[in-house]
């Protein structure tokens, strides 16, 4: 399937609906640092929220990043999962 090329701010509120696939592209654009400064404890919250939606491929991708992530790392992004799930 190709990737449709859409800018940050379109993804992002997208992810405001919550919906699975923009939550991955948000986990996608912070793992590779596309259009936003790569950060792998963000990317991996993305990735989390996406999975708990259903995403399989974001769940994939979630444990990848965890491999390189300290656990203070990942305990950082899933306490942001969880304040995002708090107000979304």
């Amino acid at each position: 399937m190709a990737r449709m090329e859409i800018s940050t701010d379109m993804v992002e509120l997208a992810a405001q609906t919550g919906t699975p696939d923009a939550l991955f592209e948000l986990g996608m654009l912070y793992a590779t640092g596309r259009d936003v400064a790569a950060d792998l404890v963000v990317a991996h919250k993305w990735f989390n929220l996406a999975a708990a939606r259903g995403n399989q491929t974001a769940l994939t991708h979630r444990v990848e990043l965890a491999r390189e992530m300290s656990a203070e790392q990942v305990a950082s992004a899933q306490k942001l999962a969880r304040e995002w799930l708090q107000t979304h």
